[in-house]
Formats: C-alpha cells, structure tokens, sequence
C-alpha cells in the first residue's frame, strides 16, 4: 500500500518492469556476447517480473494494462533485433514507461476539464478514498475534477469520507485538499447518509480500479453503499477514471477480481489494537458498484451518460 490509486499502480509497474530489465542488463553482462543464450534467459527473466507485478495487485485493471503494454515492447523488439542485445532495449522500454506516466498527466486534465462542466455553481460535494496526486501521475480522477471546479469557483465545500478501514480520505485526500486551500470537511463513513439528507450535496464523486464491460465498477469498499445512498436522495453519483480502467474481457462486475486484504488493518488504527486480541475480521479491499446507481463516467475518452452496456461501447478501444 506505499503505491495505492489505480492509474499510480499501472504506471509504477511499467517503471517496475524497467528496472527488471536493468537488473538483468547489470547481472548478466558477460552472457551478453552470446545474442541467443542472453536473449533466451532475459525471455525468463521477464516472464518472471511480468508474473510478480501482475500478482502483487488483483483488482486494478491500469496494472495488467501496463505490463501487458510493457511485454508488447519487448516482444516488438525481440522480432526486429534478432540477433543483438543492448542498452537500445533499456532506453525503449523506459521511454515506454514515461509514455504511460505522461498519458495519464494528460489523461488527468482532460478528465478534470469535462467532468467540472458536470458540476454547478456554489456545489457541495462529497468523495470517497483518495483519487488525488498521491494516487495518479497527475492532478488526479475524482479529485481532479474537484480540483479544476474549484479554479472556476463552482466549489463551495467538500465532505471527506474517512474511508475506514485504511483511512486514505481522512490521510490522504483531506490533506491533498487542505494543501489546495480548498474547503473541506471530514466525516466517518456512516455520517454519509445522513449527510445527504439534512445538507444540500449536490454531486459525489469517486475514482474506479476496474470498469466491467456493461459499466459496473469496482472501487474501494464503501463505494457500493455510498452509491445506494445517493440514489435514495437523488444526488448524481459520478465515476471519474481513466480507459486504461476499462475491461472489456469482463462482461459485468460480478467477474471482478476482488482482493481481500489483512484483517489487521481493521482490527487496528495504525497500531492499536481496537477489539479484543482473539477478534476476527473480513477486509474486501473493494466492492463493485453496479451500473444502474451510477450517474455517469468521465473518462478522458468522454463522457458516458449513464454507463450500460450499450453506451459503454463508444468507449471500446479505448482502453
């Protein structure tokens, strides 16, 4: 969890991969001058960073879409240089990398800039987890679209939902927007519902680590709930994320991976204990939204308005 954020996960995996590569290119140096026993071990050597990237997250689609990204370039180079092996391979692959890091920079604004036209003037909102710069290469998903509505003077406050068990809105976002001097206000998660009913929230937005093909998303656990909830007060629910989140493969969300996390990280806060030592706990680290509670999802291929599978296919390629 010291990376965190669908988009920061892809990215990192692609730098990942690099210095895989990098770590053959440094142990291997004398094997180097034999092109079809070097690139025969570096093919090995590579399935087996592929393999430990890909397993150190399960739900976040961005990271399989990186390495898979990352495998492609190398294979597109083996098939062209047959018969060398070079620092050429390295400079390719980390140019790749910053390619991916840069489009989700660029990925960032566009989505910022569409989902703030969503937003009304003087608007109260609400977001879930954390979808900032701590969790993108760039200003962020939902956050970003926080961010660029607060430069056009639409936001007038933010409600923060904590995010138990790991805490990122109450560590992270808050803090990301206390640094933006944008208005904020923390509440635990079970005040949300009460919120929207005695307050005037008029948008809630949140960031996504897998859309499934007919628009079902998953998300950081509490998404679900928040997303009835908004449906019962009638408050536009929006899923701000970038097509590299899209899986097609997947026809709905009940297809989604979902990871299950240590049941200490509910037990405690930071270190302390908060139950009795002989306690047990059940910790899904996301939960999956179904299409019909959401609004709309803002990605930087446009909007979709309301996601379904049918308007999800304009998205198709994309991702």
């Amino acid at each position: 969890m010291a990376l965190r954020g669908a988009p920061l996960i892809g990215a990192s995996a692609a730098y990942g991969y690099v210095l895989g590569l990098q770590e053959f290119l440094n142990k291997k140096k004398s094997s180097l001058k034999t092109p079809l026993k070097a690139w025969t071990e570096l093919h090995f050597h590579l399935e087996r960073v592929a393999k430990i990237l890909k397993t150190s997250r399960p739900t976040a689609v961005s990271l399989f879409y990186a390495v898979n990204r990352m495998e492609n370039q190398k294979n597109h180079f083996i098939a062209g240089h047959p018969a060398s092996l070079s620092q050429a391979l390295f400079k390719m692959l980390e140019q790749e990398a910053e390619t991916i890091f840069e489009e989700d920079v660029k990925s960032c604004q566009k989505m910022a800039e569409d989902g703030s036209k969503l937003i009304p003037k003087e608007a109260m909102v609400m977001t879930y987890c954390n979808t900032g710069a701590l969790a993108t290469c760039g200003i962020g998903t939902a956050l970003g679209v926080i961010r660029q509505s607060y430069a056009e003077g639409k936001i007038r406050q933010v409600y923060v939902c904590e995010t138990r068990p790991y805490l990122q809105g109450s560590r992270l976002t808050l803090w990301e927007l206390m640094q933006d001097k944008i208005p904020a206000t923390l509440i635990t998660d079970n005040m949300a519902a009460y919120l929207m009913k005695t307050e005037k929230i008029d948008a809630i937005l949140v960031g996504a680590d897998r859309i499934a093909a007919n628009g079902d998303v998953a998300n950081k656990i509490g998404t679900y709930a928040l997303a009835i909830q908004a449906r019962h007060h009638r408050i536009p629910f929006y899923v701000v994320a970038p097509t590299p989140t899209l899986d097609f493969q997947l026809p709905t969300g009940a297809d989604i991976p979902i990871e299950q996390r240590s049941p200490q990280e509910v037990l405690r806060i930071g270190s302390s204990q908060i139950t009795s030592g002989r306690a047990s706990a059940w910790h899904p680290a996301f939960d999956v939204t179904p299409h019909e509670l959401i609004t709309a999802l803002v990605t930087e291929k446009g909007i979709v308005e309301p996601p379904n599978e049918k308007t999800m296919g304009q998205l198709k390629g994309a991702g």
